[in-house]
């Protein structure tokens, strides 16, 4: 590559559960993979740059690398949090061994991935949800304010309004459907530690009832099919969104994403795209340019 200074490409894909460190050659070649802890930079950028240099570190024996290989190595790094300026500043202002490094939001890495490092958009529904789309060098985020303020369309918002009519369900409000007996039994019907769980709960915990939902739906459970009916409206306002704001066609990726294509209106399903990769290959893509959010 002319004028490219360094003989490593390393993407960084990085949640607030795994971080996945891939190392390429100059050509792409996957050299090697690791994965280590949570990379999402809300948690402290300190334990984020230690799940990334760890997972770099597996990677870089793997390959047969050492520590006087990374002054070498670009490295893009797409992680979760990195929305939040704050925290991108406090991470992107620790000392690091890399030869260069750029840093971008998963979202952003996901959808690079998705339309290979060309512009497109994405939505993103899985435990959370959001919406991006790059086009003409800008990037334009919908949703993805976490729970429970924001991320419509999620299993994490799905599991809340189960729980929700499950509760209204033993009121005698709305009908007990099988669905809501299924939930009341995970709880041994006990209505106090349904309430005492939700204040601790966090988004994968009501996340968790999402495949639930789907198999009950299959059943023809009322109260199932409501949810995912309401799930799918909450898609397509994300994917308006995005189209009003130029995409023409939009990857829906993420577990509830990939499970809820048929459940959306024929004009949206005609609106959606095949990924051509996830948000390592969208990873890698960074690190032959700057990709920064808040620094050009």
């Amino acid at each position: 590559m002319v004028n490219f200074p360094y003989r490593y490409l390393v993407g960084i894909d990085g949640g607030g559960t795994s971080c996945r460190a891939r190392i390429c050659d100059l050509d792409g070649n996957i050299l090697s993979e690791a994965k280590t802890g949570s990379a999402n930079i809300l948690l402290g950028s300190d334990i984020a740059m230690a799940s990334i240099q760890q997972a770099i570190t597996l990677a870089a024996q793997q390959a047969q690398l050492t520590t006087a290989d990374y002054p070498t190595m670009s490295v893009g790094l797409a992680l979760a949090g990195a929305e939040q300026q704050q925290a991108w500043h406090a991470f992107m202002q620790q000392p690091h061994p890399y030869g260069a490094i750029t840093l971008n939001t998963d979202a952003y890495g996901a959808c690079l991935g998705a339309w290979g490092g060309k512009d497109g958009a994405i939505l993103i529904a899985g435990t959370g949800s959001c919406g991006i789309l790059l086009l003409n060098g800008n990037q334009h985020i919908v949703g993805g304010r976490e729970f429970p303020i924001s991320d419509q369309g999620s299993g994490a918002v799905m599991g809340l309004h189960l729980i929700q009519q499950v509760l209204l369900s033993v009121d005698g409000i709305v009908p007990k459907t099988e669905l809501a007996h299924h939930v009341l039994t995970h709880f041994d019907h006990d209505i106090d530690a349904i309430v005492s769980w939700s204040k601790t709960a966090r988004p994968c915990d009501y996340g968790q009832f999402s495949p639930a939902i789907f198999s009950f739906a299959e059943r023809n459970d009322p109260l199932a099919i409501s949810l995912l009916q309401q799930t799918a409206a909450d898609i397509e306002m994300w994917m308006q969104a995005l189209i009003f704001r130029g995409a023409h066609n939009i990857c829906l990726m993420g577990g509830i994403g990939e499970r809820i294509q048929a459940w959306l209106t024929p004009p949206m399903q005609h609106r959606l795209a095949t990924p051509q990769g996830d948000a390592m290959d969208g990873a890698i893509a960074m690190t032959r340019s700057n990709h920064n959010l808040f620094v050009r």
